[in-house]
């Protein structure tokens, strides 16, 4: 039986959202988006589960998943903090916010001693693509640095109400990975996709662009590539009061440095998350339909 670990980034405030979009209701019954991940990953064959959470709201995730996970998956609570950082640093007084998805990603490094994925609390994945990502992490020597992802059509990862944030994959024939960047400003406009360059003027972008949704499948090999980087990032850019420090960029120091490659599998999936409130109607009528064609059970955790 699978060993691999769910790694959920959810230690997010929700500042577009208005509020902890992790925990809010997508149903009737209760679930959250969370729910979702969490019974995908289960089925499909994780074993273990690790919330990557704040201080601040650790009681309530711990009220609501302690009780609906028992006996059905191994649980850990991690927390990203500002001040947690290697000694050694300093973080600036007036820095309000944590150091992004590779610093949380980084607090779980006491708790993986095996292969894990790392996806989004606020991002509705879909059945198959769970599946997929754990036979290939089978195939991961786990003292390898090589890697795997999920990847998303950009067309289906659009949101009605406003930009989003994705990383746009470029793949070579053998289906790997070759270089991985950052788009923080994704858009339709007039009828076209299209993003801001680093001069705020709109690039278009085919709607077939491969893009990345946060679904990684990582050996414990990438902490310790995490962990040196983080360091070198800090000492280059901690004086910057929102420098962020991303999953993508470890992967691509990888990625040039020849020490592991990254196989990109596809879904054809249509994304569901909850970037702005305006998106909650539709994702709740979505999961409602799903429930209804029994994909998914009424009660997932009965």
């Amino acid at each position: 039986m699978s060993k691999h670990t769910l790694v959920i980034l959810a230690a997010g405030m929700g500042s577009r959202y208005g509020g902890l979009k992790q925990l809010d209701k997508m149903s009737a019954d209760g679930d959250t988006i969370i729910d979702f991940s969490l019974f995908d990953a289960i089925e499909a064959g994780f074993k273990k589960v690790v919330f990557i959470i704040r201080e601040s709201f650790k009681d309530d995730f711990k009220k609501i998943y302690d009780e609906r996970l028992k006996g059905k998956v191994e649980v850990e609570y991690v927390c990203q903090e500002l001040d947690k950082i290697p000694a050694g640093y300093e973080v600036d007084s007036e820095r309000v916010k944590p150091w992004g998805t590779g610093h949380a990603t980084l607090m779980i490094k006491e708790v993986i001693d095996g292969n894990f994925i790392v996806i989004n609390g606020d991002d509705f994945y879909s059945k198959g693509a769970f599946k997929t990502i754990i036979k290939e992490l089978d195939n991961l020597d786990v003292n390898s640095y090589n890697m795997c992802m999920v990847g998303y059509n950009l067309k289906n990862t659009i949101s009605e109400n406003g930009f989003v944030s994705r990383g746009e994959c470029f793949v070579n024939e053998e289906q790997e990975l070759t270089n991985i960047i950052e788009r923080t400003h994704i858009e339709e406009v007039d009828g076209q996709i299209k993003r801001k360059d680093d001069n705020g003027n709109f690039v278009s972008m085919s709607q077939n662009t491969i893009v990345s949704m946060n679904f990684w499948g990582f050996t414990p090999k990438y902490l310790e590539q995490l962990e040196s980087d983080f360091k070198l990032f800090l000492a280059e850019r901690s004086k910057e009061l929102k420098s962020e420090f991303f999953i993508p960029t470890v992967v691509n120091n990888i990625i040039e440095s020849g020490k592991g490659a990254v196989k990109v599998l596809t879904s054809d999936a249509k994304w569901m998350g909850v970037t702005y409130a305006e998106d909650r109607p539709t994702v709740v009528s979505a999961i409602d339909s799903l429930k209804e064609q029994k994909i998914y059970p009424k009660n997932l955790w009965e």
